[in-house]
């Protein structure tokens, strides 16, 4: 059984560090975009659509950043809080905070993921110069918000066996 969860836990690291990393693909390409949007600028050329596209990097570089960050301990916490707590009443503020972040976030994943389908389904484009269909630049949005929300559930279930979350320490 412990083995099995040793497992699990790397399979789910990797998944955040997937995630971060691909994040990190995202905003390397805002910066392509932006440099391609300057040439094309000083050369004449237009290249409509640019700025949606760089939008759109964002978001998904936003998204897929957060469980990443958030076990790496980025996310701003209430450590002054935190730090005055001790023992039970620490353990149980930290509890019920996971336990609503973990509700919160499947529910953004929930409807992230709906958005996606129904811009599917009803053939939805953006509508600046690209018209992009829109399923396309959110599949990114959704995908980060379903595994921030494994990430808040895996930290929950976490401090449910082990007493601890997954976050390393914040640096301070």
């Amino acid at each position: 059984m412990t083995s099995l969860l040793c497992k699990l836990r790397r399979v789910l690291d990797f998944i955040y560090l997937a995630s971060g990393a691909l994040a990190a693909v995202f905003l390397f390409s805002i910066l392509v975009i932006i440099v391609a949007q300057m040439i094309t600028r000083a050369s004449g050329i237009a290249f409509p659509g640019s700025t949606d596209y760089a939008g759109y990097m964002m978001a998904a570089a936003s998204f897929l950043a957060f469980a990443y960050t958030l076990n790496r301990g980025g996310h701003v916490r209430v450590s002054i809080l935190l730090s005055r707590l001790e023992g039970r009443v620490r353990y149980g503020v930290e509890l019920v905070c996971h336990l609503m972040a973990s509700v919160f976030t499947c529910i953004v994943a929930w409807y992230a993921c709906n958005m996606v389908y129904w811009s599917y389904i009803l053939g939805d484009v953006s509508q600046g110069q690209d018209a992009s269909p829109l399923w396309i630049v959110q599949t990114p949005v959704a995908v980060g918000s379903v595994i921030l929300a494994l990430c808040f559930v895996d930290n929950t279930v976490s401090m449910l066996i082990r007493k601890r979350d997954n976050i390393e320490a914040e640096i301070v």
